[in-house]
């Protein structure tokens, strides 16, 4: 067990049990007068652990195997500080705890901001967050995700920075943040790998506008932003995503649309295809998300997932298509339990990369797919 883990369960016990019991103390750890705060504090405890078969094949390659994988482990600890000041934050154990040279905190630390009720109207959020990118995709919290569509595999989903909510209209909300658009100096994070063009800016600054609507008493929702990064000096990336809900009894269906133009290639896809030690520029990610949910009994769900990623390159002079993948993820949920949220569940992920023909001329690719079957759990536990 990672060692900040058995940290906080130690606190937490300490916390909870901690009494006069101990005679080196004459009165509690925390006053009796003081637990009361508790019952605003909530600690989480998620996990997802899944028994995966694997096998992949491209070109004259192939491989397999059969191992046990931890896809999600993470604490949370959230709460009411005062009635207008709550806080979040959420360690995820399965990720690099280094670190990082510009927001000086470690990418396992996912969330660590203060929000702030302003009015009853206006909120501002304060910290390390996921910016108010649209699309459903990004709504669900990657315990709940078994694998992203290309861009939000590789984008940069927890950053630091400033953000305001407004609701201007019952069913419409409006978001706007000032982030860092990366977590890293640009030198630490590509190393030699750079164009001789390239230089660091003064601020690697990425400003994120998002709208959140409701329709037909909540039937049909959207999200849908707009957001533009500055990566290197001058150059940067625009991003816009339009997200679509449709809820109706046991029934949804979600669909999003992204479209990614970058003067650097900030998700690696592009550049990791061409292979040339430089980074790609001027290149292009277009995608499709589609999923639908069915809760056919209390106990028993189907998901089916589709996805479809394109990406292009040299977008301004002559517009290269260089690959297209599709996605499907077939999904079934299965809930034992009244009073507790863990679900047992049985996937298949199908992954099919297509390169065109320009680069299988040009470029020394060729087309693969990864199929995988999952069978696992999924536990959000609520330890207080």
């Amino acid at each position: 067990m990672p060692r900040s883990l058995l940290l906080s369960l130690f606190l937490l016990s300490q916390l909870l049990g901690f009494s006069q019991q101990n005679d080196s103390l004459t009165e509690p750890l925390i006053p009796s007068d003081k637990i009361a705060l508790l019952k605003n504090i909530n600690f989480t405890f998620d996990m997802r652990l899944g028994f995966q078969g694997y096998k992949y094949r491209g070109g004259d390659s192939y491989y397999n195997g059969i191992q046990f994988l931890n896809g999600f482990t993470a604490l949370g600890i959230s709460g009411k500080l005062h009635e207008r000041i709550n806080f979040t934050f959420r360690n995820r154990f399965n990720k690099n705890s280094d670190v990082q040279t510009l927001d000086r905190l470690g990418s396992n630390i996912e969330l660590a901001f203060i929000d702030i009720k302003a009015s009853p109207k206006l909120d501002l959020r304060l910290g390390k967050m996921n910016p108010f990118y649209g699309g459903y995709e990004y709504e669900f919290s990657p315990l709940y995700v078994l694998e992203y569509n290309d861009i939000y595999s590789n984008a940069l989903a927890f950053v630091t920075g400033a953000g305001i909510t407004y609701q201007a209209f019952k069913n419409h909300k409006f978001g706007l943040q000032v982030l860092n658009s990366r977590t890293m100096h640009y030198d630490d994070l590509y190393g030699d790998i750079v164009a001789e063009n390239i230089q660091e800016p003064d601020w690697p600054v990425a400003v994120v506008g998002n709208w959140r609507g409701s329709f037909f008493d909540g039937k049909f929702q959207t999200i849908y932003s707009l957001s533009h990064s500055n990566e290197v000096k001058n150059r940067g990336t625009t991003f816009f995503t339009l997200g679509h809900k449709y809820q109706n009894q046991n029934l949804s269906l979600m669909y999003d649309f992204h479209y990614s133009y970058e003067q650097v290639d900030t998700k690696g896809v592009m550049t990791s295809i061409l292979d040339n030690e430089t980074v790609a520029e001027d290149v292009l990610y277009i995608e499709n998300w589609l999923r639908a949910e069915y809760r056919f009994s209390p106990k028993f769900e189907g998901l089916l997932t589709l996805m479809t990623s394109s990406a292009y390159d040299e977008v301004k002079t002559d517009n290269n298509h260089i690959r297209r993948s599709y996605g499907i993820i077939p999904t079934l949920y299965y809930s034992p339990f009244k009073d507790i949220d863990i679900r047992f569940f049985l996937a298949y992920l199908g992954r099919y990369y297509d390169y065109s023909d320009y680069a299988l001329e040009n470029l020394k690719v060729s087309n693969y797919n990864r199929n995988e079957l999952r069978i696992g759990f999924i536990a959000p536990l609520l330890l207080l």
